[in-house]
């Protein structure tokens, strides 16, 4: 609390300061609004949601396989019979005319294929439970980017107020330089000075609003709608291990790119099984009911009806089912080096998170002690220059290292910020449900038990 405690004091202090006025707190949009939108409205974050929808049908597919296979045909034609016959009577001919038809309808029930369809639908709902965990990647990266869009905007903004304040005050010192001047207490080289400080100054305000507008252009990207009214941001060290120990422990357990690295390992292990199965023989009973019309001149109909069990027994086709095994293998090998590797990657993502959390906090006490240093030592160069112990240079160059001081405390304030964030993201735990953002969650769920279990239809749950 105690750090929520100074941070407070910053941005109600060196940050108003910085900004200036601004619209009151209770009309303001807060980083956790923000958040919510880029959460509901986010391109990227909503297709993820759409591509996990398409591989909640890979278990409905899979449990296909326990279900029986009915076909149906139909056909009629046209047959036309000619006989030549030698009687009593002469050289006899007769044609006769027929139309053939009929219908079977047929059903194959499987009943064992070497547990096949057991492995693939275990298969597939690991493959579901893996596309959970990169959709809840996909959610922290776009929260993530959401965090650093919004505190890149009011680093921007303030910034920018900044330099427009800056170019205010050295029009003011130039003004005094050329009254100074027309009395003969300075030199032509002073207004020169003071001329150079104040072009530099408007070229800094003009590259200012060149980023704060790229600024909002990335934040209207992320969030889905443009920058308005925005209120201070928090950091959110308070969801975050207390120790890097902790939190490094806490990344290998639950960051969504090492779990999903997990469930893809399991996947992996199915399709090892899944293609074993094929050396298996396979059982199926089978059913068809057949009926024919005017199969021959003078027959009326013929109605076959076929109940049989089938045993197939593979004995050698080719050696591809045996390349499959092997290859199957083989990336599950992989998936496992990828699980290694995923838990490497996400150490090193919160060392380095970690380490750079600590670093912006000591950066923003030592730029808070740099503004008032700054600060005090301009007064005193100012009131040195009045009585001619100090140069117009010696004041420009003292305004422009207080601005360069408040920059870069505006700087550090949004590093905080965003480095929270990034630790955050880091160990696994940036999501709508630990900020409490003011949005209805995606429930990943809702939608899979829509679709398991269908067993025709062309329709998605939406309607579509």
């Amino acid at each position: 609390m105690a750090r929520t405690g100074v941070w407070l004091g910053v941005c109600a202090g060196a940050m108003a300061v910085a900004v200036g006025p601004a619209v009151t707190l209770a009309s303001a949009e807060t980083l956790e609004s923000a958040l919510a939108q880029a959460y509901r409205n986010n391109p990227q974050l909503n297709a993820q949601r759409a591509s996990l929808r398409a591989v909640d049908e890979n278990v409905s597919q899979a449990l296909a396989g326990y279900r029986p296979h009915v076909t149906g045909s139909i056909d009629s034609g046209y047959q036309h019979y000619e006989s030549h016959t030698l009687s009593a009577a002469g050289y006899v001919i007769t044609n006769t005319n027929i139309s053939p038809r009929g219908g079977t309808v047929g059903l194959v029930q499987n009943v064992f294929n070497g547990e096949r369809t057991g492995n693939s639908t275990r298969q597939a709902e690991s493959q579901i439970l893996a596309g959970r965990e990169t959709l809840r990647n996909t959610e922290q990266s776009v929260l993530l980017d959401g965090a650093t869009s919004y505190m890149n905007v009011m680093r921007d903004s303030a910034i920018l107020d900044l330099q427009r304040r800056n170019v205010q005050v050295l029009q003011e010192q130039l003004k005094q330089t050329r009254d100074r001047f027309n009395v003969g207490e300075v030199t032509k080289t002073d207004v020169a000075q003071a001329e150079s400080r104040l072009a530099a100054a408007q070229s800094q305000v003009l590259a200012a609003e060149a980023n704060l507008k790229a600024s909002q252009a990335a934040y209207r990207r992320v969030i889905g709608v443009e920058p308005v009214g925005m209120a201070n941001g928090m950091p959110v060290d308070r969801f975050s291990p207390r120790t890097l120990e902790a939190s490094v422990d806490l990344g290998w357990k639950t960051h969504p790119q090492v779990t999903s690295a997990q469930y893809t390992v399991d996947a992996a292990l199915y399709a090892v099984k899944v293609a074993e199965g094929a050396l298996y023989p396979t059982i199926t009973a089978e059913a068809n009911v057949t009926k024919r019309w005017d199969l021959a001149p003078g027959s009326m109909d013929q109605t076959t009806g076929t109940v049989l069990g089938r045993l197939a027994v593979p004995i050698y086709q080719g050696g591809a089912e045996y390349s499959v095994i092997r290859q199957t293998k083989e990336t599950l090998g992989q998936r496992r080096i990828e699980l290694d590797l995923a838990r490497d990657q996400i150490r090193a993502a919160v060392v380095q998170a970690w380490s750079q959390l600590e670093a912006t906090k000591a950066q923003i006490i030592a730029a808070q002690a740099q503004v008032t240093a700054t600060e005090v030592a301009l007064n005193g160069v100012r009131e040195e220059a009045r009585v001619g112990q100090r140069t117009t240079l010696d004041v420009l160059n003292a305004q422009q290292e207080l601005v360069n001081a408040r920059v870069a405390l505006v700087t550090a304030q949004r590093d905080r910020v965003v480095a929270s964030f990034t630790l955050l993201a880091a160990v696994g735990r940036l999501s709508p449900q630990v900020l409490s953002l003011p949005t209805e969650t995606y429930d990943a769920r809702v939608h899979y038990h829509q679709v398991r279990d269908q067993w025709f239809g062309v329709r998605t749950p939406d309607g579509r």
